[in-house]
């Protein structure tokens, strides 16, 4: 649950104080969070799970990216 919502946070860049209370109370989680980063947990947590990642299968989703106008093959000086 603490994991799910540090995620949370870095994924949605929110407030602390706006924190979903499914994820269990802001406070408690941020300190966890503090804690994590102060004593490299969270860098070990990262590291292990980056280790065990199986790669064969990945998918990125290229919705959300943004191509220059130029790679769409925009004439130069066109308005964009």
């Amino acid at each position: 649950m603490i994991l799910n919502g540090i995620m949370w946070i870095a994924r949605s860049r929110a407030p602390w104080w706006d924190f979903p209370e499914r994820h269990g109370p802001w406070e408690t989680v941020y300190s966890r969070f503090r804690k994590w980063i102060d004593n490299s947990i969270l860098d070990n947590i990262f590291r292990v799970l980056d280790l065990e990642a199986d790669l064969e299968e990945l998918s990125i989703d290229a919705s959300i990216v943004q191509a220059h106008p130029h790679s769409a093959g925009t004439k130069k000086g066109a308005i964009h």
